[in-house]
Order: structure tokens, then C-alpha cells, then sequence
């Protein structure tokens, strides 16, 4: 979707000549960003972009677009690649972990059995459509989304972003129940 589809924010021929105009500028100021990256956190230019404008259509309908464009686009792309980089520092990858090996003991059997336990618990307690669709994703006949979407009744297309929500939902519910750790040395 494009600034050029919604005519409710914009007036349409406005939108059309608004994103023509400013197409270069924040394509360029993204493209810049990006390769300024001295930090080592790797910022898309494609995801500048796509954010650049979905700040654009975010605009109260009654603001339309702002009075210096080009200073917005410079300040807007700079602002998230920032936000995007810290992000990305905070960002840790996940541990190679890989599923419990039933053959390996009783104990591997139970801790196996215990972590799915607790990961169906949370599970359930999500809010509105996210339970269903994680139970779908965790089904043990490893369904698609085209299946997915037809038993739950949402189109294919939106499954991805709303699958990002319930993992982003789920792990913070999750990261909140687990006990630091505590601290290592000499106690003050």
C-alpha cells in the first residue's frame, strides 16, 4: 500500500506529486543512513524507507504533509536508524538449542516435557486471536499457513505480522517470569 491508496489521509493527486517528489530524497537519505552505520549494527536502507513512509501516512489526516519535507524526511530516517540500532544492540541471538532427546534419559524426558508444559501455559493465558494461532503454529501436524488460515478464519497475508505480535506478546510474558540471576562475588 502506497501513500497514493489512501486518498482519506491525503488528497490523492497531492499524494501522488508528494510521493514523486519526495521519493528520491528518501531513498537517498536511507541508502546514506545505512552506510554511515559505524556501529556495526546493520540498518536495511529498504527498512528506512518503509518506515520514512509509514511515519508519513501515521500524520493526523488534518496536519497533511509537513511544511519542510525535506528536513522532516532527513529527520525522520535519521531518527530510525537510531531507533533501529539500538535495537539491533540490544538484539541477542538465540541459543542453538536443539529439542530435548527423548532416547537421552528420564531427566531429558521430564525437563523436555516441563518446558512444553510451561510454554502451552503461557500460551493459553495470550490475549484475543494469539492463543489460537500459537496453538495452530505448535500443532504436532506442523500445519501451513494456508491451512492455518482457513482454521482460523484470517486471511494468509495477515498471519505473518500478526504470528511477529504474538512471539513479541509471548516473550515478553515469558522473559517476564524468569528469575534473574543472582549475583556473583562478594554481596554489599
Amino acid at each position: 500500500m502506497t501513500l497514493v491508496d489512501l486518498p482519506h489521509t491525503l488528497p490523492s493527486r497531492g499524494a501522488a506529486i508528494l510521493v514523486r517528489t519526495l521519493y528520491p530524497l528518501v531513498r537517498a537519505e536511507a541508502r546514506a543512513e545505512a552506510a554511515a552505520s559505524a556501529t556495526g549494527a546493520a540498518v536495511d536502507p529498504a527498512d528506512l524507507e518503509q518506515t520514512v513512509w509509514l511515519r508519513l501516512l501515521e500524520r493526523p489526516a488534518g496536519e497533511g504533509p509537513p511544511a519542510d519535507t525535506a528536513r522532516w524526511v532527513r529527520d525522520t530516517v535519521r531518527a530510525e536508524a537510531r531507533r533501529a540500532r539500538r535495537t539491533a544492540r540490544r538484539e541477542r541471538p538465540y541459543r542453538d538449542e536443539r529439542t530435548a532427546d527423548l532416547s537421552g534419559g528420564p531427566e531429558r524426558a521430564a525437563l523436555g516435557a516441563d518446558q512444553r508444559r510451561i510454554l502451552h501455559a503461557a500460551v493459553d493465558r495470550l490475549p484475543g486471536p494469539c492463543a489460537r494461532l500459537l496453538r495452530a503454529l505448535l500443532a504436532p501436524g506442523d500445519p501451513t499457513y494456508r491451512e492455518m488460515a482457513g482454521e482460523l478464519g484470517m486471511s494468509q497475508g495477515s498471519l505473518g505480522p500478526i504470528r511477529s505480535r504474538c512471539l513479541g506478546c509471548l516473550r515478553r510474558m515469558l522473559a517476564a517470569e524468569v528469575v534473574a540471576p543472582e549475583l556473583r562475588g562478594k554481596e554489599r
